[in-house]
């Protein structure tokens, strides 16, 4: 495939003013949620394909929300696009100021495998609804999702706008080569850092959704079952493989053993397994490999069980984890839950900040001051409080990272304002003039010129 050409003819699709009209975007919108609705079942059966997803959780964290973005979008584009208008300063009056939000022009969105409809075609849609073209590069790790994302695309949109190329480090290496107007990526940290200096060599505005290890911390003051259910939930959807599941918890020490049995009642009560339809594989042998080594099974106290033919691991627990081991040490990404005990909880506060900033981190408290130390003094991406998971779901939220878990943010109108260039402008009148500005600068002009600025 010759991306050079590819990108040339949506350079000039984009030039041709093809993508910029309010008309233009909203029809590109209602032919993606036509597209979605169309081919729902297909994508339901690639992700089982893949995953062994059962259909009710990929309407729940793949189809449904990509429906709930265009919607948003569609209601919304014609205020989002609209001029703005801002103050004006003394210095600059009579004069009228403002921005546009234009489009970036030709976007590269790379998608991951974890989520591969949502967060392959998400950015896309915000893509569409700021009036860019785009190049979608699926992960070839999903590969039955790759295929049905190429299929649909092809069938419902000219490639001039927007098109998909297949494969793997070649092929995104080879498209990385090329000068786009935005990037946005999401995936690993590690990969994430080699997309940052491709598109540092031509100064491309880049988004990054990376991830990290994203804490949870449970007080004495939480409402304790509430707590653990909500966080069993969020650690074992997609069977952990979540870029903002909780990686490991810290438990108040007064509360742990209580903890512990509530975490094992409710792992019982939900009956993980994929004769259960609400359990999914690990996406290949090489994850599940790598998740393997890090369980000892000296510290299980629930689970653990690994079935190489299903690429299935249990939902796990583990104690005793010190936080020099290995699985302290780089992003779970799958159903393993180191459950830590803490005394004090500066000491977890410390612990957290001493490591690279999370994309999310979870609070389970009733305590006001722990709420206000928790939001004043830990760096991260987003997260709940007394909840987890669940900010993602709030398309109002921007959703990305800080540090080492990314860079921008998406979603709703974040999605819309990360692939756009607010442009701003001074309009004047040329019926008026001010010449103070002009030299030469006398000390009567300087004496004005100096209370004009204060003023303004």
């Amino acid at each position: 495939m010759d991306y050079t050409a590819i990108l040339k003819a949506q350079k000039d699709f984009f030039y041709a003013q093809k993508t910029k009209s309010l008309s233009s975007r909203i029809q590109a919108l209602c032919r993606f949620k036509e597209m979605l609705i169309s081919y729902e079942s297909r994508i339901y059966k690639s992700l089982f394909d893949d995953f062994n997803k059962t259909e009710q959780e990929a309407y729940l964290t793949e189809w449904v929300i990509l429906i709930k973005d265009i919607e948003l979008a569609q209601q919304s584009l014609k205020k989002w696009t609209k001029k703005k208008r801002v103050g004006t300063n003394l210095l600059n009056w009579p004069g009228k100021s403002f921005t546009i939000a234009e489009p970036y022009g030709q976007s590269l969105i790379i998608g991951t495998w974890n989520y591969p409809i949502q967060l392959t075609l998400a950015p896309a849609i915000a893509a569409l609804a700021a009036g860019n073209t785009v190049i979608l590069k699926p992960s070839e790790l999903a590969l039955n999702t790759s295929q049905c994302i190429a299929a649909m695309i092809s069938e419902y949109f000219n490639p001039d706008l927007i098109t998909v190329v297949q494969g793997g480090v070649k092929e995104t290496s080879n498209l990385l080569k090329l000068k786009f107007d935005k990037i946005f990526f999401t995936g690993s940290t590690a990969v994430g850092k080699i997309v940052y200096q491709a598109a540092a060599l031509n100064l491309t505005p880049i988004t990054l959704e990376l991830g990290g290890k994203s804490p949870a911390v449970i007080t004495q003051s939480a409402q304790l079952p509430k707590a653990i259910k909500r966080l069993v939930w969020a650690k074992y959807l997609n069977a952990g493989q979540t870029c903002i599941a909780p990686d490991y918890v810290f438990v108040h020490q007064k509360i742990y053993k209580q903890a512990l049995a509530l975490f094992k009642q409710e792992l019982d009560k939900n009956k993980y397994a994929l004769e259960s339809n609400n359990y999914v594989q690990i996406i290949n042998d090489q994850h599940l490999k790598r998740l393997e080594k890090l369980i000892d099974q000296n510290n299980v106290i629930y689970g653990g069980q690994i079935s190489r033919e299903t690429r299935c691991i249990s939902p796990t627990l583990l104690t005793e984890v010190d936080l020099q081991d290995e699985i302290m040490k780089e992003e779970i990404f799958g159903p393993l839950l180191p459950i830590i005990p803490f005394t004090e909880y500066q000491e977890v506060i410390r612990y957290i900040q001493s490591n690279e900033k999370p994309l999310a981190a979870y609070l389970f408290s009733k305590n006001s001051g722990e709420i206000n130390q928790w939001l004043s003094e830990l760096s991260f991406g987003g997260g709940c409080i007394n909840d987890a998971i669940m900010h993602i779901t709030n398309p109002k939220l921007p959703f990305g990272g800080v540090g080492q878990s990314g860079t921008g943010s998406y979603h709703g109108k974040a999605g819309f304002d990360t692939f756009s260039h607010y442009k701003s402008i001074f309009r004047k009148p040329s019926s008026f003039e001010v010449t103070l500005k002009y030299p030469p600068y006398t000390k009567s002009k300087m004496t004005w010129i100096k209370r004009l600025i204060r003023f303004s």
